[in-house]
C-alpha cells in the first residue's frame, strides 16, 4: 500500500468529519474556530492502522524499544503505532492532576521511547508524558502525532507528524469569540465542556 500523503491525511480527516468549525477551548487552556476530533478518523481500523504505517514511515530507521501515549488522546493511534512497530504500549493517565504511570505499567531504564499523541498544539500534556519518560531514565527518540496545529511547543524532543494544520488559537482574554458571546466548547479529555 502506498504511503499516506499529508494531502491524503488531510482528506481522510475531512471525510471522516473531523475538523469541526465553531468556538472550541483547546486541551492547551488556549480558545480556536477550528477543531480537529481525531477520534472521528480513528473509529475505523483499517485507517487507522494506515495511518500508523504512515507514522512509522516518517520516523524512519529508529531503534524504538517501547511506545507511550497520554490518555486520552493517544492511545488509540499509540497502540496502532506500537502494533506497526512490534513493540510494547504502555500509556499515561492523569491523577490529581497530575500525568503518572498507573495499572502496573513500567518503563525499563535505558529504553528507547516513542511517544504517541494525536493532536499537538503547544504540547503539554506531551511535555508531561516525555518528563515521566526521562524520570524513568530512559530516552525519548522522538514524539509523533497525527497533527501538529502549529505554534511553539512546551516539550524539546523532536516532533515528527503525519500533517501540519495552521490554526489561530488565542489566549482566552484576547478571544473575539468569547466577546461575540459564540457558546464555547471543550471537546477535549481535559476539561469538562463550558
Amino acid at each position: 500500500m502506498a504511503e499516506m500523503t499529508p494531502q491524503d491525511v488531510r482528506e481522510a480527516l475531512e471525510d471522516a468529519g473531523a475538523v469541526l468549525k465553531g468556538h472550541f477551548q483547546l486541551t492547551s487552556g488556549r480558545h480556536s474556530d477550528t477543531y480537529v476530533q481525531c477520534a472521528r478518523v480513528l473509529e475505523d481500523p483499517a485507517l487507522t492502522m494506515r495511518l500508523a504505517r504512515a507514522m512509522v514511515d516518517r520516523l524512519g530507521p529508529r531503534q524504538i524499544d517501547l511506545v507511550i501515549a497520554p490518555a486520552m488522546g493517544g492511545i488509540i493511534i499509540g497502540f496502532a503505532v506500537a502494533q506497526v512497530l512490534g513493540v510494547n504500549f504502555i500509556f499515561t493517565e492523569r491523577q490529581q492532576g497530575t500525568m503518572v504511570l498507573r495499572r502496573g505499567f513500567k518503563i525499563p531504564s535505558q529504553s528507547r521511547v516513542l511517544v504517541v499523541e494525536d493532536v499537538v498544539t503547544t504540547g503539554g500534556s506531551v511535555a508531561e508524558v516525555v518528563d515521566v519518560v526521562r524520570a524513568a531514565g530512559a530516552e525519548v527518540v522522538a514524539v509523533a502525532a497525527l497533527i501538529d496545529r502549529g505554534g511553539p511547543k512546551v516539550f524539546d524532543a523532536e516532533l515528527v507528524p503525519l500533517l501540519k494544520v495552521e490554526v489561530e488559537s488565542w489566549e482566552p482574554v484576547s478571544c473575539s469569540l468569547c466577546e461575540a458571546g459564540v457558546p464555547l466548547y471543550s471537546p477535549g479529555s481535559r476539561r469538562l465542556s463550558v
